[in-house]
């Protein structure tokens, strides 16, 4: 037995940064997957074009607004500090390139997280809307990497509750948002506190994310929400790795219409390989 814990804490040593690099690696693995069965990319046809169309309207609706309003912004702060150094000596005139430089690296930090909350409502609508066909795909890619499926008899009743499970899911991730998302929010206003709330709000979007991308395969278990949760942290520091990548994805545009498909295989597969040999049968339930 002492033998044993002295292994089990030697490879825990190890577990860590191996945890964080194969998080990273299972969307480069889906993409493998892909090039080695064709017949998957059958189930991705027609969520990408999904994506191209949510895609558009989003990216019009939000993103040249939102571009408009930071150049807005920063053009009144802009006269009004120049309109300050004016006064100042001229040997303080050097501010002016300092506050030049400051507001670009901010302008490209805000457009940075205006196209990364565009990549997350793509997702949303994205997943939501493509459902039917990430379910099937997900189905495939677990029969490929395990060769078995849990069993689900067909019926009437059971489609019903699965609508009914697929709108709690979504309604439990928005008050998760609001629960967890506005007090984040308001450590901004508060001193140091936007370190806090940006590390509070990466963290939160990263779980959302796993969420989303895990949950074809979780579904299949009829995991309750809260069950979810867990998996995301037990999976941890793997899943973290994951779903930053998967923000990465979703985030650039044009990539984020095929890279959702692929966030949706590489959770499965995630799940298929560091999930199903924890989960306990009565977790199944």
């Amino acid at each position: 037995m002492v033998k044993q814990k002295k292994i089990k804490s030697i490879l825990s040593i190890f577990e860590t940064p191996i945890g964080l690099f194969a998080g990273a690696t299972y969307h480069f693995r889906a993409l493998t997957i892909f090039l080695k069965n064709p017949k998957l990319i059958g189930y991705i046809v027609v969520p990408i074009l999904i994506n191209i169309v949510v895609g558009i309207l989003l990216y019009l609706s939000l993103l040249l607004p939102g571009i408009d309003l930071i150049n807005t912004i920063f053009k009144n702060l802009s006269l009004s500090f120049d309109a300050l150094i004016a006064q100042l000596p001229t040997w303080l005139n050097f501010l002016s390139y300092i506050d030049n430089i400051l507001y670009k690296l901010v302008q490209v930090i805000l457009f940075a997280i205006l196209l990364l909350i565009i990549g997350f409502l793509l997702v949303q609508f994205g997943t939501i809307l493509g459902s039917p066909f990430y379910g099937q795909l997900s189905e495939q890619l677990e029969k490929i990497r395990t060769g078995t499926l849990p069993e689900t008899p067909p019926s009437l009743l059971n489609s019903l509750r699965d609508i009914w499970r697929a709108i709690l899911f979504e309604l439990k991730k928005v008050g998760l948002l609001l629960v967890i998302g506005l007090p984040i929010l308001l450590l901004n206003f508060l001193p140091g506190g936007s370190l806090i709330a940006t590390i509070g709000g990466i963290t939160l979007t990263t779980s959302i994310v796993c969420l989303d991308f895990f949950d074809g395969f979780l579904e299949r278990r009829k995991l309750k929400f809260r069950q979810k949760l867990t998996v995301v942290r037990r999976s941890l520091p793997a899943s973290a790795t994951f779903g930053l990548i998967c923000q990465g994805l979703i985030t650039i545009p044009i990539v984020n219409f095929l890279g959702i498909p692929l966030c949706v295989a590489a959770g499965t597969l995630f799940c298929c390989d560091r999930v199903l040999p924890n989960l306990l049968p009565d977790n199944q339930a």
